[in-house]
């Protein structure tokens, strides 16, 4: 059967529900692979005119359909594989009520009703409510539900939505909960969690004097793995009171913890579900990055409470509005929390390493799309990443208080309702007075704008002329671009390192360090420049936009050692750094000399004896750019064993020359004591292994010895995983042992097999041959996506040269494992297949043999949506 290509939905067609569902009443009788849906709908017809009920349905069974408890005929309704029409109706208000069922034991997707584990759960997010039963699933038809579940008894802990109403027994070794929930909300953010579960409890009063109880639940024995992610939860629920005024609105607030999930986590209305490894930690089993992904990933799923339910999305293309939004409100809690300049760092490396390449590649889209086919599809870093960008820069423009007062009249105005991307934007123009009419166009334009910068000074008038300019890439059938309202923060930084005052023509001195371009091309003119100025752009990543300028190495190198702003500090490395390493691919392709890193290696010798800068902020000067960057850098025809071999080149050379400083370093920030994931010791683990990652490149045996040392005496997995994660990236022959090592302590904990697999995953060497084996290994499933997503996403998007290989095998390996999980699990396919969205980037056999595995996967028969739109797009010209 060829996959037919599915139907193009446009924002521009979005046609409001013909009806208000007034309330939404369900009973669930739960059975592994016969559960029975009961439901009874309330609806009151929009308007006069007489139009069909249409209730979105998949997968499902329809037993009985029956309106004001007459039941319907089987000729007076219309069940096909995506709907259920009722086209005679009486007059409004009218109650539907249905009977269906599905099979949660079968449901490999992991979308709506499925088990893990012996636990039911659901994932309804964007459209998995439909294969729950009949309704209209969408998110701008918001509702009130009731829910009543019923289970056996080995099945004692029954959750859902809202607050807890009635539970008791039934009979029959049986018992039920009911649960209501007085906020109305779409069908995506329902949820239902039945099992045998552990749990650890809590409580946070909030400050309107609200008690609400907090439960986490989670498998048996591992309930003392709960208290990061409880304390990350009231830190959260506080810091948004504080810094947005906005208070938790039920009387509990539960967390439960999966083993097989899609995503992240998703926070339906005060029931929160989570894959567990952003749930679990205790020092013995969770890195530093683990706990803080946890304390992160907690706050951005309660954030949602206001920023997604309170005020949720119209329909899909919206979905920025609600993910952007909270990806920017959790960044600026970890920046409370912990370090405000790494925080910022890192959030720039996540966009470089996965927003950047999809903009530049067949996969880029708006921030808010006009078109999808499949909306599982749009879950991506333009949406998430680039969207949180957006609110940064428009927190840049009307400052942190004006942001403040325009989010208070967005909480104001549409509490309770489904909203658009303008409405948004309208209450931060209202609220500031500010026009944002062109700033609206980073919305609807896809692709990373060029930004050329080029300072001139004139001694004799002591005035400093400032040239920015910008350039946005048209691709095929593109709309012309428009100039885009970009705010960027600057400075001008004298001999001895000090900021000089801006005074602007036509303004006077500056208040703030911010201009904003908003034309193609600007100059703007400083007065009482005393002397020649080095710039510093774009300070704090203030614009989402890649920077060309006439700085010259000298400057760079300046910067890189007395910019005020952090950002702009490492980002100095990093621009000196990519030309090493550019300069010495050209050189290995050409057979010339490679370039000298001595200048490059002096600078950061003397930034890392800097007793005043941050051991985290240290720790990410140590590390070299990202092979995405170098890729992007080289632009075409790239090989990727030259990228590799040339960042090698540049690492072992800049270690060469700070060997004895690294080991000195090295040796002072050695870890003791009792283990904590707070700030301070968080940093002081990171500098030590950046430094041992830079120092393996020119004394691998001395690092080894280190890194077994470290490895047999760790009382902590950050200590012990990380030493494992180096030694295999060194592909020191001893790394094996550790590697058994590793699998004989944990070979019971499955997330910490993720990890062994995972690192394994990115190792060099016949990287493809080696994943290939692992698929065989007794501890892999395709059904488990977090074990997929450890060795086979970790390969395809971790493993350049492994991936890329010449010879075509990695490409081979992605294909098929699409293939496979095509038709176990399509969101989790369609992740893996974003990974060839660079395929045009590499040289001729790379292209050719990535082109012949998308072909053979487009040629399978029954090919998910999910998939083929993927493919289908990054095939493209």
């Amino acid at each position: 059967m060829k996959t037919e290509t599915p139907a193009t939905i446009r924002l521009k067609d979005y046609k409001a529900f013909a009806f208000t569902l007034n309330s939404a009443k369900l009973v669930f009788k739960l059975s592994p692979d016969d559960t029975i849906v009961e439901s009874e709908l309330s609806f009151t017809a929009r308007s006069a005119k007489k139009v069909p009920l249409v209730l979105d349905g998949e997968m499902i069974k329809l037993h009985a359909v029956s309106i004001n408890g007459k039941t319907l005929a089987r000729e007076n309704y219309v069940v096909d594989d995506k709907s259920l029409t009722i086209s005679k109706l009486p007059k409004s208000p009218f109650t539907v009520t249905l009977t269906t069922s599905c099979a949660p034991q079968s449901n490999t997707a992991l979308s709506g009703l499925y088990m893990s584990n012996d636990m039911y759960c659901t994932q309804c997010e964007p459209e998995g409510f439909r294969r729950i039963t009949y309704f209209p699933d969408r998110p701008d038809v918001m509702t009130k539900f009731s829910v009543r579940i019923e289970a056996p008894l080995s099945k004692p802990v029954l959750l859902s939505s809202g607050n807890p109403k009635n539970s008791g027994a039934l009979g029959d070794d049986r018992h039920f909960a009911e649960w209501d929930d007085p906020h109305p909300k779409p069908s995506y953010l329902f949820a239902l969690v039945a099992g045998d579960l552990a749990s650890v409890h809590d409580h946070f009063t909030t400050s309107e004097g609200r008690h609400v109880k907090l439960g986490i639940y989670v498998e048996k024995g591992k309930e003392d793995r709960c208290g990061w992610a409880m304390q990350s939860l009231k830190a959260s629920m506080r810091w948004d009171e504080e810094r947005f005024g906005r208070a938790y609105d039920l009387d509990v607030f539960n967390i439960v913890a999966v083993s097989d999930f899609n995503m992240g986590a998703m926070e339906n209305k005060g029931l929160n579900i989570f894959n567990d490894k952003y749930i679990l930690a205790l020092p013995e089993t969770a890195t530093d990055r683990d706990f803080e992904l946890i304390e992160g990933i907690i706050a951005h799923e309660y954030f949602h409470n206001w920023t997604g339910n309170r005020i949720t999305c119209r329909d899909w293309f919206q979905l920025c509005l609600k993910e952007g939004l909270t990806v920017f409100r959790d960044q600026e809690f970890t920046s409370d929390m912990r370090s405000r300049p790494v925080k910022r760092i890192d959030d720039l490396q996540d966009l470089r390493a996965r927003q950047f390449p999809e903009d530049q590649g067949p996969l880029s889209h708006p921030v808010r799309p006009a078109t999808y086919m499949e909306i599982n599809n749009f879950y991506t870093a333009t949406v998430y990443d680039k969207g949180a960008e957006l609110c940064q820069m428009l927190q840049v423009l009307i400052g942190p208080q004006g942001f403040r007062k325009a989010m208070d009249l967005y909480f104001e105005r549409h509490d309770g309702e489904a909203a658009t991307v303008e409405d948004f934007v309208k209450c931060m123009a209202d609220a500031s007075g500010r026009d944002l009419g062109q700033f609206f166009r980073w919305y609807e334009q896809a692709g990373t704008p060029k930004v050329s910068v080029r300072g001139t000074y004139d001694a004799a008038a002591k005035r400093y002329e400032l040239a920015v300019s910008q350039k946005a890439e048209r691709r095929s059938g593109e709309k012309k671009k428009l100039p885009l309202h970009m705010p960027f923060r600057l400075g001008l930084v004298d001999s001895a390192g000090r900021d000089m005052p801006l005074d602007l023509e036509g303004k006077g001195p500056l208040n703030s360090d911010v201009i904003e371009l908003t034309e193609a091309k600007q100059i703007f003119h400083f007065h009482n420049v005393s002397e020649l100025p080095v710039l510093s752009f774009n300070r704090g990543f203030s614009a989402p936009v890649v920077v060309k300028s006439n700085q010259s190495s000298a400057d760079l190198l300046f910067l890189m050692g007395h910019d005020s702003d952090s950002l702009n500090r490492w980002e100095a490395a990093q621009v000196l750094a990519k030309k090493l390493i550019g300069k010495t691919y050209q050189s290995l392709a050409s057979g010339k000399p490679a370039p000298s890193v001595a200048g490059f290696a002096k600078a950061l010798g003397q930034t890392l004896k800097d007793s005043g800068l941050d051991n985290a902020f240290k720790a990410k000067l140590l590390q070299l750019p990202i092979v995405e960057e170098i890729v992007e850098l080289v632009g075409k025809d790239v090989d990727a064993d030259l990228i590799e071999k040339a960042r090698d080149i540049v690492r072992a050379g800049i270690a060469q020359r700070l060997a004895s400083l690294l080991k000195r370093q090295a040796a002072s920030n050695v870890d003791s004591g009792a283990y904590r994931p707070d700030t301070e010791a968080t940093a002081k683990r990171a500098l030590l292994f950046s430094i041992l990652g830079l120092l393996s490149a020119a004394e691998p045996d001395f690092v080894m010895a280190k890194l077994e040392e470290m490895f047999a005496k760790a009382d902590n997995m950050t200590v012990a995983f990380n030493a494992l994660a180096l030694a295999t990236r060194m592909d020191h022959p001893h790394a094996q042992a550790m590697l058994s090592s590793f699998y004989d302590r944990h070979h019971a904990d499955p997330l910490l097999i993720d990890k062994w697999f995972a690192v394994q995953a990115s190792m060099p060497g016949n990287a493809a041959a080696r994943v290939r084996q692992l698929l065989d290994h007794k501890d892999f499933t395709w059904k488990t996506p977090n074990r997929v997503y450890s060795l086979v996403r970790n390969f395809i998007g971790g493993n350049l040269a492994g991936f890329h290989a010449e010879n075509g095998a990695g490409y081979k390996l992605a294909a098929d494992a699409i293939i496979i999980l095509n038709g176990i699990n399509p969101q989790v396919a369609s992740r893996l297949a974003t990974g060839f969205r660079s395929w045009r980037m590499f040289n001729a056999p790379r292209r050719v043999a990535a082109q012949r595995e998308m072909q053979r996967i487009m040629a399978e028969p029954a090919l998910s949506r999910d998939v083929l739109e993927i493919i289908t797009r990054t095939l493209q010209v």
